[in-house]
């Protein structure tokens, strides 16, 4: 199989964990026999200091033609302290999902029992969890016109959804449902909110089309509750923009760390994939970053991008038994004991090369 892949390492420690889910796409196509052929371009922050604009032209193009992209995170600690500033890091990836028809994220909440003890959650009830998280992508407020008042005073964001954007997103988390324990629940306010009544009304005559998925209707206040207090009541979850990203942000305490958590971003074409820590300008440069969402991105790459089920086994049973010999990084260790292995970034990704490299030698042997 030959694919053209972008890389996008964009701000903070993106560069540094986009270098080893690169590194693992590598090893993969040297031991599967695959061609992938890689390019880079910048966004966010990165962007903004070279071009003034937080997507160039010469990225959206090469994005374009790609056949996958792996990215890293986008943000910069200056933004958050000055809300007044107009070109954003975050425009470029709002600008991206939409020019790409990226209406689909794609988040699997995918719990290593390595890591029970990792999470504040009690082991007993994380154990056996397994959610798939489909949160829209092109709507709601994040998408909504924004208004500001002369006097600066009053603020509003038009929380707005088209019922086509409903429907194409419910149709893809049906198809995964299917494929899974057949259990959906959709999560909206539609006790309050006009939007999500139009989502709970599309929801449910989409429903209509897969008989042979059970369909719970949850409100965000109450979806937000039984995750933390029942996570395993849980399968595919479908929600719209803004309340899915407050509730997979609440779910990365089931993996034990946003460290450990990837994504998938798609559409009818070009896949986009990213581990969902954000850029972490604190730990920029000081070897702290987990560079483990980042190949299991490339494993998502693999698996929903190109098909490639295998591949993405082996790299999801590799981080597995480097979290079985004990080696973890500083995100996901007990500080207090010394049973672990604690390993910076480059540390992590070199000895998931290893042995991944060990696969390589097995395969050629056999």
């Amino acid at each position: 199989m030959k694919k053209n892949i972008l890389v996008i390492p964009g701000d903070g420690i993106g560069p540094e964990v986009t270098t080893w889910g690169k590194a693992a796409l590598e090893k993969i196509a040297e031991i599967f026999g695959h061609e992938f052929v890689f390019d880079e371009a910048l966004m966010g922050h990165a962007a903004i200091e070279v071009t003034g604009e937080p997507l160039p032209d010469e990225t959206l193009e090469k994005a374009r033609k790609s056949d996958a992209i792996l990215f890293g995170a986008i943000g910069h600690a200056k933004y958050d302290n000055d809300p007044s500033l107009k070109v954003r890091p975050e425009q470029g990836l709002l600008k991206i999902r939409k020019e790409l028809g990226l209406f689909a994220n794609l988040r699997p909440i995918l719990l290593f029992d390595e890591l029970l003890e990792a999470s504040s959650i009690k082991a007993e009830i994380l154990r056996g969890t397994d959610i798939l998280f489909f949160r829209e992508l092109t709507g709601d407020v994040y998408f909504g016109e924004k208004n500001r008042s002369e006097d600066r005073n009053t603020a509003s964001d038009l929380m707005i959804y088209h019922r086509y954007e409903v429907e194409r997103i419910a149709h893809k988390a049906y198809q995964a449902a299917q494929q899974r324990s057949k259990r959906l629940c959709s999560v909206d306010k539609a006790n309050v909110l006009e939007s999500s009544r139009l989502w709970r009304e599309t929801v449910q005559e989409i429903a209509k089309q897969y008989p042979d998925v059970e369909t719970e209707h949850m409100f965000i206040d109450n979806a937000a509750m039984q995750l933390i207090k029942n996570p395993k009541k849980f399968d595919v979850v479908l929600t719209a923009n803004l309340f899915g990203d407050i509730l997979t942000d609440e779910a990365s305490q089931i993996a034990g760390s946003m460290g450990m958590l990837a994504s998938a971003s798609v559409g009818e074409s070009t896949g986009f994939f990213e581990p969902i820590h954000g850029s972490a300008h604190d730990i920029a440069g000081k070897d702290l970053a987990n560079p483990l969402a980042s190949i299991l991105s490339a494993a998502l790459m693999l698996e929903i991008g190109f098909g490639l089920k295998e591949e993405a086994k082996l790299l999801v049973d590799t981080i597995d038994q480097v979290l079985k010999e004990g080696f973890r990084t500083h995100d996901i260790a007990d500080q207090t004991t010394n049973r672990f292995k604690v390993l910076g970034t480059a540390e992590m990704g070199k000895l998931v090369m290893k042995f991944l490299s060990q696969k390589l030698t097995t395969t050629n042997q056999a």
